[in-house]
């Protein structure tokens, strides 16, 4: 997940009303285009890959370092493990469904295929609900961070600044996006591999300021159930590993290519998390219980710790890649929603007008605009209301979630009710754990996050209603 809650300040957004002939620019990328055709077959394992960490972050844990510090007492490395854990669950079974299911729609495709038309529009609908949001959260999150570190320039020009490009890059084909984001992720890894070596060398010359297996165990007493709880929260940093189903026909390899990219993504994040995590902790001078005793120093405690063991310049070029780094995820979540929005259309379950695809660059361009422009709104709507990066965030994490469990049904339906394929024992073990884990963590969920998720739900009902009337 991109956006930690460090960034829940306000921002002056009263520019973005100064834009509204931007409008033009908005309607010239959903004009009509002439010829449907095939997506472009373009992205190597490597590409799928560079999505799927780019989408996740790398630099993820930064942002909700010192809440779970403080919830866990200290065990914020073993949160992550366990979280892993957790989440392996669905990339199995994202993995086994993108097998033998390799279209562009990811769940949606995945669950009309295991549990039939009805289910799978239900799928789509809710993962619309993430994929369109998290591109807003990201955009919004970009403009506040970067205004934070340039005071002088407004948080709606760098909102608008990051979607302008991002959406360019997006429409000028999934080779270029590719590219671009491959140099954002290697600026990003250069700089944790930095701060990881930074802290090795520090620790090796002054030692730690917690025991060495704090992180693991957690400072006396060790409080299971409060690990167990922080663990609803670690696990929405993987979100956006699923992204990369959704470039199923556009993957150049084999179909099994795009279930190793999610199986690689999420072992790779669960790695440099658990490391980040354990080297942080061993550096805070702050303990567990100073942190939940001030809430608002939680958000900015991994800056904090950085920036007084290491150096300051550490703790501003983390500052720097958590704030551009969110409008590249933004990238590949717009265009993860764009073929969602393209599978769905395609199968008639959206106006058909949205499967056309520029024969030029092989993209969906009229899903991609039409992406673009609803993010562009809701980034609007989010900046204008002081609680506006909180709500998103919590409304994105259900919609994802409740797309997570019926892709775990999907595979028991597909496997092992259908048998469409060899049923094995983990078809049957696999989706009932990982559904369990998935519908755990949306009980976690705020009142209002869950409220807004059945609202919609209640609303795609009532449109596929409406469809089958017609």
């Amino acid at each position: 997940m991109c956006c930690p809650p460090e960034a829940t300040e306000t921002s002056t957004v009263s520019g973005f009303s100064r834009f509204s002939g931007f409008s033009g620019f908005c309607v010239a990328i959903i004009g009509a285009l002439p010829v449907p055709a095939r997506l472009a077959r373009a992205l190597t394992f490597r590409d799928l890959v560079v999505y799927g960490l780019l989408f996740i972050g790398p630099l993820a844990p930064v942002g909700v370092f010192g809440v779970l510090d403080a919830r866990t007492n200290g065990a914020v490395a073993l949160t992550y493990v366990l979280a892993t854990i957790a989440m392996a669950f669905t990339a199995w079974s994202y993995a086994e469904m993108s097998r033998v299911v390799p279209h562009a729609g990811s769940v949606f495709a995945y669950a009309t295929e295991g549990l039939g038309h009805r289910a799978g529009f239900v799928a789509g609908w809710m993962a619309m609900l993430d994929y369109l949001l998290i591109p807003s959260v990201a955009y919004l999150f970009s403009g506040i961070a970067l205004h934070a570190l340039i005071p002088a320039v407004p948080a709606w020009i760098f909102t608008l600044m990051a979607f302008g490009l991002t959406t360019t890059l997006n429409l000028m084909g999934v080779r270029l996006a590719a590219r671009a984001g491959a140099a954002v992720l290697v600026a990003e890894i250069v700089v944790l591999v930095v701060f990881l070596g930074a802290a090795a060398l520090f620790l090796r010359s002054a030692g730690p300021a917690r025991p060495w297996l704090s992180p693991l165990f957690g400072l006396s007493p060790f409080e299971g159930s409060a690990v167990i709880g922080a663990v609803s929260v670690a696990v929405l940093s993987y979100l956006g590993f699923d992204a990369i189903a959704g470039f199923a026909e556009e993957n150049a390899g084999e179909p099994r290519d795009v279930g190793r990219a999610i199986v690689f993504c999420l072992a790779a994040a669960g790695l440099t998390f658990v490391a980040q995590t354990w080297l942080g902790a061993l550096l805070a001078v702050v303990s567990p219980a100073d942190l939940g005793a001030h809430p608002d120093r939680q958000g900015t405690a991994f800056y904090d710790i950085t920036s007084a063991a290491i150096g300051p310049w550490l703790g501003r070029v983390l500052a720097v890649t958590k704030a551009i780094g969110p409008a590249f995820a933004a990238m590949t979540g717009q265009a993860a929603a764009a073929r969602l929005l393209f599978g769905m259309a395609r199968d008639g379950r959206l106006p058909r007008a949205l499967a056309a695809v520029d024969a030029r660059h092989g993209v969906p361009r009229r899903a991609l605009g039409t992406a673009a422009v609803l993010t562009l709104v809701v980034s609007i709507w989010a900046a204008r209301r002081p609680d506006g990066l909180d709500v998103l965030v919590s409304i994105v994490d259900v919609g994802a979630l409740s797309a997570f469990t019926l892709l775990h049904a999907s595979v028991a339906g597909y496997f092992v009710v259908a048998r469409r394929g060899p049923p094995r024992p983990a078809h049957r073990v696999v989706p009932i754990v990982g559904a369990a884990v998935t519908v755990w963590v949306i009980a976690e969920a705020s009142v209002l996050a869950q409220l807004v998720a059945l609202v919609w739900a209640a609303a795609g009902f009532t449109v596929y209603a409406v469809q089958g009337r017609s």
